[in-house]
């Protein structure tokens, strides 16, 4: 999403030429790819780690720093490097995006009309808002000592990053069609109407 924002911002004229469908494929390609690769490094290495305090995770979704607590063994700092891999590549996936984002802003803050800037604004900050709550919710769920971590700090952490971005993502970028804000203007002027 940040690279089609800064392509549409900062190249529109090449916007058909370096965004076309080849391209959109090699891109979901590659991050399809990349996550099924983590996910099953992660599965499998997971699944060797002897467990010694029973098999019962405090959430109601297997986390990796949940199976920690349940380990007994030295294996586990496998695992430990798996996700500080993880976590490296997703900081360069984050400071990727950023620098998209400053390139963008860069871009927007040059445009001359008023209606322009707050029109290419609101298509950066929501993607951006949600990716930076997704990154920091898991640095911090992935990242924190877990001595520190009460059980419902790690759900309430768990549940920020893994489930409120993609609940989230499909009301932000619909919201932007004006046939989507009339039928729910409607709706509510309809609830409303039947409350009185």
């Amino acid at each position: 999403m940040a690279y089609d924002r800064y392509v549409a911002i900062c190249k529109p004229l090449h916007y058909g030429t370096l965004l076309g469908s080849r391209a959109c494929v090699h891109m979901a390609a590659a991050a399809w790819g990349s996550a099924f690769l983590n996910s099953l490094i992660h599965t499998v290495n997971t699944f060797s780690i002897p467990l010694c305090q029973g098999n019962a995770v405090d959430q109601f979704f297997c986390e990796i720093p949940q199976i920690f607590k349940l380990s007994c063994s030295r294996s586990y700092l496998r695992e430990v490097g798996l996700l500080l891999i993880s976590c490296g590549l997703a900081f360069g996936c984050f400071v990727f995006i950023m620098l998209s984002y400053v390139q963008i802003f860069r871009a927007v803050l040059r445009i001359p009309s008023e209606q322009g800037r707050h029109k290419a604004f609101s298509t950066c900050l929501p993607h951006l808002g949600v990716v930076s709550l997704y990154v920091s919710t898991a640095l911090f769920a992935y990242l924190k000592p877990p001595s520190i971590s009460p059980p419902s700090l790690d759900l309430v952490v768990a549940v920020l990053y893994s489930v409120v971005p993609p609940v989230v993502n499909p009301f932000i970028y619909s919201m932007r069609n004006q046939e989507l804000k009339d039928a729910l203007k409607k709706l509510i002027q309809s609830l409303v109407f039947q409350q009185q």
